[in-house]
């Protein structure tokens, strides 16, 4: 459960962030626990101080007003320097507290993240840690609202108002059965599964246009015999033996190590594939001290993974 943000600012402009994110009053007092009486007076206390409407009132919900989207800019840089305060405070008290929200895609929950919070839980176990899965394109968004400290994926198309904390290239492979002549390769080019059924990802996946593209190149792109939005789903259509998968070694790791799966690496010509996995923050706002020591941790481990993906090996 997420810590209350300490409240050092008016009370209305908590209130609107909540709104902001809910999309309705009801909903927004609902989470904070409050009338909905109290949050509407809250918003138009506001809106009279500012003299003019924040939100459109439509029958869908709520949406921002011109004068609502420049309140809200500011006032998530003004919740996230009071959130730093906060967690400074804590720091200062030896409490090592805080509440860690990052957005990611799924595939990274088997290994990076479940081992990043276990070592969180053993070294601080008063942070509480929240995690969202969505798809690439929506991470950074998140991040510019407000609405997670780290957003970890793969391809997140860059924009000013986030940095990248952490970059690592990974090989995009195929993922075969251990008993398949293909498995005894070092690299393996993707014309030679032009006869095999292939297991395509889902636009949810990051990496659904680089397969594509290579597929294209290679007078393949009509060639998937299964697609699926889900990384569990495409491992077990590998397992059962009916097809091949083309990603990175993220979120098959239990499988290699197990012996279960093998990755081997694709290539282009002579050019390996690689696919880019980012740890990113907001530009401009410095993370809470929570969110800090989860980042250094997830790094380290997103580094071990790479350089066992760089030697090819399954430990």
């Amino acid at each position: 459960m997420k810590r209350n943000r300490l409240r050092i600012h008016a009370a209305s402009l908590h209130y609107f962030d909540a709104v902001r994110r809910a999309g309705t009053i009801r909903e927004a007092a609902r989470r904070l626990n409050i009338a909905s009486s109290a949050v509407n007076r809250q918003i138009l206390r506001l809106e009279e101080e500012i003299g003019a409407p924040v939100f459109l009132r439509l029958s869908s919900g709520l949406r921002l007003t011109e004068a609502g989207q420049i309140l809200a800019a500011h006032i998530r840089t003004v919740l996230r320097d009071a959130e730093q305060v906060a967690s400074r405070l804590d720091e200062l008290r030896g409490l090592r507290a805080g509440h860690v929200e990052i957005a990611t895609v799924a595939g990274t929950c088997t290994c990076l993240l479940s081992d990043t919070i276990t070592q969180m839980a053993q070294d601080y176990p008063k942070i509480t840690v929240g995690v969202r899965i969505i798809d690439t394109h929506t991470i950074a968004e998140a991040i510019v609202n407000g609405d997670v400290h780290l957003g970890l994926a793969f391809e997140v198309p860059r924009q000013p108002e986030i940095r990248a904390m952490h970059v690592a290239h990974f090989p995009l492979g195929a993922v075969v059965l251990p008993k398949s002549p293909m498995a005894r390769k070092k690299i393996v080019n993707i014309r030679e599964f032009s006869g095999s059924p292939i297991i395509l990802p889902k636009e949810n996946f990051a990496n659904r246009k680089q397969v594509h593209s290579l597929l294209f190149r290679a007078g393949m792109e009509d060639w998937g015999q299964y697609e699926s939005g889900s990384i569990d789903l495409m491992k077990q259509l590998v397992l059962r033996g009916l097809g091949v998968a083309f990603m990175t070694r993220i979120g098959i790791e239990p499988e290699l190590r197990q012996g279960l799966l093998a990755h081997v690496p694709l290539t282009q010509g002579d050019m390996p594939i690689r696919s880019e996995l980012g740890l990113f923050a907001h530009a401009s706002s410095p993370l809470p001290v929570a969110a800090d020591m989860f980042a250094e941790r997830l790094m380290t481990i997103i580094d071990r993974e790479h350089e066992a993906a760089q030697a090819g090996g399954t430990d």
